[in-house]
């Protein structure tokens, strides 16, 4: 019997998450990066306070996740262009915004302009630890609160025409059927319902919906429908 050796890439730990951190003042920032740095799950790879300097760090620095102060240069929203710019300059690079307070239309504002989370500076540093992490993996960081904001925002507007970065229309009209239900906050139940579809048909139409828009869950695909409605408010 040979013995058995463990393999050394099994118990290798993961790769530490590159972070950018950008917030209102210098002292901010490198408080911030230093609560971070306590976790050896972070690698910061640069320390900002300006919008230019952001702009500036990312091609070189290649965060994983930059999270980004909405309040910048002394201007209470020059963060949202910050991170319009950034999913230009680094698209891989996931934005998680710092908000003053979960406030409507700082929310709205933030998922608008392409965050893939949002975080209040109320909260623990623990709570930005974990907010990190999952907008790192894919997910979407936002609380109840800040999920309905977007979902009312889509209440009384039809969607926008669901496109990739060429402008394809990906989406047939009755996947943007889906979609406008599923943003209504509509159940599978429901939207079987009023669209008069059976329940598996509808489930299928969702998976579908999801395989073309690249998202796996329902609030990615709320975030993704509300950003390109903002764009196009824009265009």
């Amino acid at each position: 019997m040979k013995d058995f050796m463990p393999s050394t890439s099994a118990n290798a730990k993961p790769p530490a998450i590159r972070v950018l951190i950008t917030d209102s003042t210098r002292m901010g920032s490198q408080l911030l990066a230093d609560a971070l740095r306590r976790h050896s799950q972070f690698d910061i790879v640069s320390v900002c306070a300006t919008a230019d300097e952001t702009l500036q760090a990312l091609p070189s620095a290649k965060p994983d996740v930059a999270v980004i102060s909405l309040k910048l240069d002394e201007q209470p929203t020059k963060g949202l262009d910050v991170c319009r710019q950034a999913r230009l300059l680094l698209p891989e690079s996931k934005p998680v915004l710092l908000l003053e307070s979960s406030k409507r239309e700082a929310v709205l504002g933030a998922f608008g302009a392409g965050a893939r989370g949002v975080f209040c500076r109320t909260e623990s540093v623990e709570t930005l630890r974990k907010c990190i992490s999952a907008v790192h993996i894919g997910q979407v960081w936002a609380n109840n609160n800040e999920i309905l904001f977007l979902l009312d925002a889509f209440a009384d507007s039809a969607p926008p025409r669901l496109t990739d970065a060429q402008g394809t229309v990906l989406l047939s009209k009755r996947q943007q059927d889906i979609v406008r239900c599923i943003t209504e906050g509509l159940s599978n139940r429901e939207i079987a319902e009023r669209l008069k579809l059976s329940e598996h048909t509808v489930k299928n139409y969702i998976f579908r919906i999801f395989d073309k828009l690249g998202v796996s869950t329902r609030v990615e695909m709320v975030l993704y429908a509300f950003s390109q409605r903002e764009q196009q408010k824009t265009e």
